[in-house]
């Protein structure tokens, strides 16, 4: 059963995201967990030292402490050492101006680190240029855009989204959105229960036939939503980022394994997070999932939504 509207208004008013949020101090290993096989992180931020540094202090005054604080490279390095065999690395603009420079930082860690990195563009949707600074974004070999919503405050189905999405249709590239509705702050300057939801998504699958969109966080906090819609659109996927590691206060009442196999992928939000960087592979590779189930989930279904060259 979906929310009622009284339910979801309540939703709305009450944030997620606090500075109560602790840290975890669980154990970390130092490679993935037995038996998971090759994996694909389809969710891992990579941004430029000065980027990062205001990012982790809005972390730590709004959301949650950061465990993992380190430049780009040694990002990169700490996961492949621990057998992450592939990083689809994301960053997006939080103001006008900046998204060339973010993409010119991202197109050389993806020339260092070839075969292994597969970076996304940033674009601060309506600002000057935007479709052209996306083109060059692409033209430099980036693999597709990653938005934030919440951050970024713009309207799904707004204008100035419009070109965006006719970009990435044409150029066949994918787009991951933050477009679910959760978590929220009151550090955000826009609601993001008013700018996001299902229902617009839907409506961006309807006018833009050739596109394909990865909503992460399964779709936080229409999870039930979101995972009906991916049985219906062959172009919608989700990441599980943040999802299935009993951290944030809300409820998902969808198991994993009842989900459509071939459009859900592993993310883990790292280096923004208050627990193991392992912890959520140890609790997917603990779920009670097939053998196909688990290599979609871990590799294949990142590879065919991002156009990875890669069979391991």
């Amino acid at each position: 059963m979906g929310k009622t509207d009284t339910q979801s208004k309540a939703a709305s008013e009450r944030p997620i995201l606090t500075n109560e949020l602790p840290a975890v101090h669980d154990t970390e290993e130092d490679s993935i967990p037995g038996g998971v096989g090759y994996v694909i992180d389809a969710h891992v931020h990579l941004f430029p030292d000065a980027v990062f540094s205001a990012l982790w202090k809005w972390f730590d005054t709004h959301a949650w402490p950061v465990r993992y604080r380190m430049d780009a490279g040694a990002l990169i390095d700490f996961l492949f050492q621990r057998k992450v065999g592939h990083v689809v690395a994301l960053q997006y603009a939080h103001k006008p101006g900046i998204a060339a420079r973010l993409n010119g930082f991202m197109a050389e860690l993806c020339q260092c680190h070839p075969g292994r990195l597969t970076g996304l563009a940033a674009v601060f949707p309506g600002e000057p240029g935007a479709a052209d600074i996306l083109r060059q974004a692409f033209d430099a070999g980036l693999s597709g855009v990653k938005l934030h919503a919440h951050v970024q405050c713009f309207d799904i189905n707004g204008s100035e989204m419009e070109e965006i999405y006719r970009v990435c249709s044409h150029a066949g590239k994918p787009m991951v959105i933050h477009a679910g509705r959760e978590p929220k702050s009151p550090a955000y300057a826009c609601d993001p229960y008013e700018i996001c939801g299902v229902e617009k998504i839907k409506k961006v699958l309807d006018a833009y036939p050739d596109l394909r969109l990865c909503v992460p966080h399964l779709g936080a906090d229409e999870f039930e939503q979101y995972a009906r819609l991916i049985e219906s659109s062959d172009r919608l996927w989700l990441d599980t980022a943040m999802a299935v590691t009993d951290y944030l206060p809300m409820e998902n009442p969808v198991a994993l394994w009842q989900m459509r196999k071939d459009r859900v992928m592993y993310g883990s939000d790292f280096p923004n997070i208050p627990y193991a960087w392992d912890r959520e592979l140890k609790e997917l590779a603990a779920a009670e999932l097939s053998d196909d189930f688990r290599d979609r989930l871990f590799w294949k279904n990142a590879r065919d939504f991002f156009d990875i060259s890669i069979e391991p």
